[in-house]
């Protein structure tokens, strides 16, 4: 079982080994969080580097008030929106006006399902959201974050965070039951 403190204890002296149980433990969390706002995959690989050098250059302030595991979301959600910002290579979408109209892709949902399985269809329509209903679904439902850990992860109110969880949800809804319409007889 792995043991915040102790690990944090042995890296703060000098055990790389236990750093290498952080990175292990925490890999994935990193990885899905920047993959999720950076489209790049080699940028996206960089950037996980970024944030382990950053969170053993900053462990020693890590005072234990929140979980690790969201101090470390933070620093990578943090770290890939500066990369977004700075080199400008998204555009965040703004919640459309007009959401009966609002359309993710040209192509029928019958016509995306024949090149890929259900789970890539999924996937691709979560992608096409905004990027901070991206951030906040992804973060609640697939990384299991609470609403306030995703407040301290993203800095947003947790008001705002409820409120695009909902509107993400409606999104993906409609357009998978567009899908399912299609589907069930």
């Amino acid at each position: 079982m792995f043991n915040e403190k102790e690990v944090v204890t042995r890296v703060l002296n000098g055990d790389m080994r236990a750093f290498e149980s952080l990175v292990k433990q925490y890999e994935k969390l990193v990885f899905y969080i920047i993959h999720r706002l950076v489209k790049d995959e080699h940028a996206a690989e960089d950037i996980c580097q970024e944030v382990f050098i950053k969170v053993h250059q900053s462990l020693v302030r890590f005072s234990f008030q929140s979980k690790l595991s969201t101090w470390i979301a933070r620093i990578s959600y943090l770290t890939a929106i500066n990369y977004v910002r700075k080199y400008n290579r998204e555009k965040a979408a703004e919640y459309p006006g007009d959401l009966e109209n609002y359309h993710f892709t040209t192509e029928s949902p019958e016509q995306l399902l024949t090149k890929k399985d259900t789970a890539n269809y999924v996937e691709r329509l979560i992608m096409q959201l905004p990027e901070k209903y991206r951030t906040v679904l992804t973060l609640y439902h697939l990384n299991e974050f609470s609403g306030p850990e995703i407040k301290e992860i993203t800095g947003m109110p947790e008001g705002t965070v409820k409120s695009y969880l909902f509107r993400a949800r409606k999104l993906l809804k409609e357009k998978l039951e567009v899908y399912l319409k299609y589907e069930l007889p």
